[in-house]
């Protein structure tokens, strides 16, 4: 089988591929290595992968570029995990999160429908749509049209893009609300990196909203095998159905942050500096997935606590920066 993957030098990108090549599956894939974060990590991560893909360097915005080098591929399966990630950098710079998500996951499904062998479309949402929600566990029902972050705002505006390439164009897609997914080869700008960093340094930790918030973190392993299921096992749609589904894809075990520091603390042995503070703009108060529809569908099971997936984390950390 032939997959095609966005952002293939980003954490999932990079973990995704290499999943799923020794099961035999042909990767090739395209990244613009921008520099929100350090492009070294996105090299390294690559560098790892070695001459097992075929790589391009472009920007998915660019919707020539990426259908020609679709066009050249033809691949059975695309996941398109490329984005600008970030809550709090959409606040800074909203134009990069309209470029990427928006025009960018415009550019993909263009590229998508004009693949007749293509078997269907996976793409990253975010559980960032559901804002504010006080509802828990979060369900793929609830309504999700009072985002409170502009990068809420592209992950909800790419599922109705996508929803309408369904309707217009049959075009198959499954949409994952990924929720904070942490582990090795992760973005330093996670909570659990910074943290890390901070704690191995002696330095304070700065505590959003005093330390009441609680996260759905989802080790990256769990996600990886479920992307594999996905793209191994085509969506099947009634006939009166739209072809486009979304799924939390979450822990279901939402963290108290206070309990993840503690958790760091015992993976590095250090004793961390707590320096409190207000709630961010953008940010909420907790995460939690209802994952019973996922399960159902792909046997999806999260098998990972959060001792053991930040242990692995916090091993690779100092291995990597050799500290």
């Amino acid at each position: 089988m032939k997959v095609f993957i966005t952002g293939i030098a980003g954490f999932i990108g990079f973990h995704t591929a290499k999943r799923l090549l020794p099961s035999g599956f042909t990767i090739s894939g395209v990244d613009n290595l921008n520099d929100y974060y350090d492009p070294a990590l996105k090299k390294a991560r690559l560098a790892e992968l070695g001459d097992q893909i075929d790589l391009q360097s472009l920007d998915i915005a660019d919707a020539d570029a990426l259908s020609d080098f679709v066009q050249q591929q033809r691949p059975d399966v695309v996941i398109h995990l490329a984005a600008q990630a970030g809550v709090r950098y959409s606040i800074e710079n909203p134009f990069a999160y309209a470029r990427s998500n928006l025009l960018g996951h415009l550019s993909v499904l263009e590229a998508c429908r004009h693949l007749p062998s293509l078997s269907h479309l996976i793409y990253a949402s975010s559980s960032s749509v559901y804002g504010g929600n006080e509802k828990v566990p979060f369900s793929e029902d609830d309504r999700v049209d009072d985002p409170v972050s502009l990068y809420a705002a592209t992950k909800k505006s790419d599922e109705l893009m996508s929803s309408t390439y369904a309707h217009l164009y049959g075009l198959k897609q499954i949409g994952l609300r990924f929720f904070t997914v942490y582990g090795p080869w992760g973005r330093p700008d996670m909570a659990y990196w910074t943290f890390t960093d901070k704690l191995l340094r002696g330095a304070p930790l700065p505590v959003f909203n005093n330390g009441d918030m609680r996260r759905d973190f989802t080790f990256i392993d769990d996600v990886t095998a479920c992307i594999q299921a996905i793209a191994e096992k085509a969506p099947v749609f009634s006939k009166d159905e739209r072809p486009h589904r979304v799924y939390n894809i979450g822990n279901h075990t939402p963290v108290p942050l206070l309990e993840m520091i503690a958790t760091l603390e015992e993976a590095t042995g250090c004793k961390a500096k707590i320096d409190m503070k207000p709630m961010q703009p953008g940010d909420v108060k907790q995460t939690y997935a209802d994952v019973s529809r996922l399960s159902a569908d792909y046997g999806f099971n999260p098998k990972t606590p959060i001792s053991e997936g930040l242990k692995s984390f916090v091993d690779w950390y100092r291995h990597y920066t050799n500290s």
